[in-house]
């Protein structure tokens, strides 16, 4: 049985992205985002406009991104009402989000230098993935998408199947989020607060919080 329904979100489960950028300055910014897919050696990346990443972005045409291990959802649910945009957009405003300079040390995450870029990596993630900005789509009024080419890939040891250049699909748990909640091995991992923000309407299951 089917019902017709106007769905206020389409998020169905896309891969948790804490995206390294440099600010004007050249200091480090850190955002997560999950609108990004992957084909062959490029990404596109879904962001708002208005976002200090997509400037970031579009002038320094670089970024790392770092993939969420499943038992890192709570650091990032602490960057996730941050924002390094000065002055707060109205909208984020609302929703409760607050300027934030030093994104890791908020999120008690560590910087690591990349070889390729300048953007920052993530020495906690256990993927990470140096990249150039290739390309800017405009999508919808709001929102861009920015394609980016990987340049350079970090895997931690255990997660690279022995004498292959291939990631072991059983040992890699990203950190999946549907409809803005946090999910890992099939399971709800931690409460976030960009779910209350965006005020959805979630039953609560899944196994303890980590993080």
């Amino acid at each position: 049985m089917h019902v017709t329904t106007d769905l206020k979100v389409l998020y169905f489960g896309t891969p948790v992205v804490l995206i390294g950028s440099r600010n004007e300055d050249g200091s480090a910014n850190l955002a997560p985002m999950s609108s990004a897919w992957w084909l062959g050696q490029r990404c596109m990346l879904g962001m708002g406009n208005r976002s200090k990443t997509v400037a970031n972005l579009l002038r320094e045409r670089e970024c790392v991104l770092n993939l969420v291990s499943s038992d890192m959802a709570g650091a990032v649910d602490r960057l996730a009402p941050l924002t390094g945009a000065t002055p707060i957009p109205e909208r984020k405003a609302a929703m409760g989000y607050r300027f934030e300079a030093d994104k890791f040390g908020a999120a008690g995450l560590t910087p690591q230098a990349s070889e390729v870029v300048k953007a920052p990596r993530v020495e906690e993630c256990p993927i990470q993935l140096e990249c150039l900005v290739e390309s800017v789509h405009a999508f919808g009024e709001t929102a861009s998408a920015i394609e980016v080419r990987v340049v350079r890939a970090h895997v931690e040891e255990r997660l690279v199947i022995p004498g292959t250049d291939h990631v072991d699909p059983v040992g890699w748990d990203p950190l999946i989020m549907k409809f803005c909640e946090f999910f890992g091995g099939g399971s709800q991992v931690h409460p976030s607060a960009l779910a209350e923000a965006w005020q959805m309407p979630h039953r609560r299951s899944g196994r303890a919080p980590v993080g």
